[in-house]
């Protein structure tokens, strides 16, 4: 039975051997996939925040308002297609497709479950393979940036600039902390191959804990969970989702990079962001937790996973990780910009670089190569990050009264305005008062007012 399991997962060498069809069919597959999970993705955060927020949210439009995002998408359709005049005609119209081209590509290399038997023909679910696949995943995600960047450049307007600007600087910042992350699993798995970091996490640890051999799962969100933590971190980063959607903060820059943008153009930016979150969600699940690979206990079914049945296992964990992405939109208020990128660059970074300096100076002790001493220090380091990152802060000392303080100050200081907060209107007011009272006085002589 495991020579049965194991002829189940894909290598390299059983890509490029499909016939037309079937190829075909992967490609119209994963491309669908990818609309579902947008239109489905839609109506679940209208509804888990309207749970979240005690309303009932969508529920008119189909049964449980499931054709609401339908509905929104067909009315997008028919609206005013508007073009600023001054706007970059060819690099505003492209921008939006160049996201969600970058979306739906880097599904193609991540995989859905084993090899299965599709009308005779063995072949991996995944449409396919190659040795460097997770830097196709990252090159994906970093030229989608360029439609949201493109896009406020070529809209002409200040507003969409300035999110397009925040894009760049957040991209550069967050995609540094994501490739460090992804460097601990290439060094764990010893493979850039989707499939084989799938096949990594395969083996179950034999935990040792008083004596006695407890099964964990081999997911590297265990074995490697400061990196987990930072690449889901920088992954909401990455997909501007809340709290860190600055690029369109809609209290700051009206709706950022796609404030003039309309009808189906609008419409291809949104459904941009939630296959990038659906895309993001499935590459997280391929490296951190297993792939298609069955939980425990569900692993002891033996046919857990073979066949059709990884394809469920897969799909949950994605909707797991979708949940917690609205969960944070639902929960946590948007960051300011500057703490946004003090997050990155002084706390992601510089933990993220100690971990990878200490995971290698284990891996070189030979020692410490079995996976359960690993469990143990990856569980010690993400206990160590979690408790920097909440850490609370020391308190201050208490402020004086204000009136203390302003009796403090220095004599010739600068001067301090009104404590009641009341400014006294400007000299050009004064004189606007002023020319207009004669005209007041002769008006109300005229008719008799004293």
């Amino acid at each position: 039975m495991n020579l049965y399991l194991a002829a189940q997962d894909p290598t390299l060498a059983d890509f490029g051997k499909d016939p037309w069809w079937l190829v075909l069919g992967k490609i119209v597959f994963a491309f669908v996939f990818g609309l579902l999970a947008t239109l489905l993705g839609v109506w679940f955060e209208r509804r888990v925040v309207g749970r979240m927020a005690v309303r009932p949210g969508p529920n008119q439009v189909g049964p449980f308002g499931l054709l609401q995002t339908l509905a929104d998408g067909l009315k997008m359709a028919f609206k005013e297609d508007i073009l600023p005049r001054a706007a970059d005609k060819v690099v505003f119209f492209f921008a939006p497709t160049i996201s969600v081209i970058c979306a739906v590509t880097a599904l193609s290399v991540v995989p859905f479950g084993p090899k299965v038997s599709i009308f005779g023909h063995w072949t991996p679910l995944q449409v396919t393979d190659v040795s460097v696949a997770v830097l196709v995943i990252l090159a994906c995600s970093s030229m989608g940036i360029y439609g949201i960047v493109l896009g406020g450049w070529a809209s002409g307007s200040t507003y969409p600039l300035l999110g397009g600007l925040r894009s760049s600087a957040q991209m550069i910042s967050y995609e540094v902390a994501m490739g460090l992350s992804i460097v601990a699993v290439f060094m764990t798995a010893g493979t850039m191959s989707t499939s084989g970091i799938v096949a990594a996490q395969g083996d179950a640890t034999q935990l040792t804990i008083a004596g006695q051999q407890i099964p964990a799962p081999g997911w590297y969100a265990i074995l490697l969970l400061p990196s987990f933590v930072i690449f889901f971190i920088a992954m909401v980063g990455e997909t501007n989702r809340a709290p860190f959607d600055l690029p369109e903060a809609e209290s700051e820059l009206v709706a950022g990079f796609m404030t003039e943008y309309s009808s189906l153009k609008f419409a291809l930016f949104m459904l941009s962001e939630y296959v990038s979150m659906v895309t993001m969600s499935a590459v997280t699940t391929t490296l951190f937790l297993g792939g298609w690979r069955a939980p425990w206990p569900i692993t002891l079914w033996a046919g857990a996973n073979s066949g059709w049945w990884p394809m469920l296992w897969f799909f949950g964990k994605v909707i797991a990780l979708v949940f917690v992405f609205v969960w944070l939109r639902g929960t946590l208020p948007r960051l300011r910009y500057d703490q946004f990128m003090r997050f990155g660059w002084k706390v992601l970074l510089p933990i993220n670089l100690v971990w990878i300096l200490v995971l290698s100076g284990l891996r070189s002790i030979e020692d410490w190569q079995t996976k359960d001493r690993l469990l143990w220090t990856a569980v010690g380091a993400g206990v160590l990050l979690l408790a920097t990152l909440f850490w609370p802060s020391r308190k201050k000392a208490p402020k004086p009264p204000l009136q203390e303080q302003v009796n403090s100050r220095p004599h010739g200081s600068f001067p301090l305005p009104p404590m009641d907060l009341q400014v006294p209107p400007s000299p050009r007011t004064k004189r606007v008062v002023a020319e207009r009272e004669p005209a007041n006085v002769v008006a109300g002589s005229e008719s008799g007012e004293v």
